[in-house]
């Protein structure tokens, strides 16, 4: 009887920012860096520019930026700053 692989679950994000403004532009470098060090191959990661699309951010109740929203695996997280403290996120990540 062959074994079964274990799954691997896909991290999906969405980082809300605002332009390119610093806090934006190093949260975006911050969490792209952290992903593909920590979870090659198993994240999807959504950028929002609310500049371009304020809109989006009413379905998800976004009122700062940046703004980290961790979809699945569940439990949702939501994460403000621009995610330099990468033992902190790491560990909001990863609580499951």
């Amino acid at each position: 009887m062959p074994k079964a692989r274990p799954t691997v679950t896909t991290l999906q994000l969405r980082l809300y920012v605002a332009g390119n403004g610093p806090n934006s532009a190093l949260a975006r470098a911050n969490i792209s860096a952290l992903c593909h060090e920590e979870f090659p191959d198993a994240f999807e990661l959504e950028v929002v520019d609310l500049i371009e699309s304020p809109l989006r951010a009413l379905a998800d109740g976004i009122v700062v930026t940046p703004t980290l929203l961790k979809l699945a695996p569940a439990p949702t997280r939501r994460i403000i700053g621009n995610l330099n403290n990468a033992p902190q996120v790491l560990l909001a990540l990863r609580n499951t």
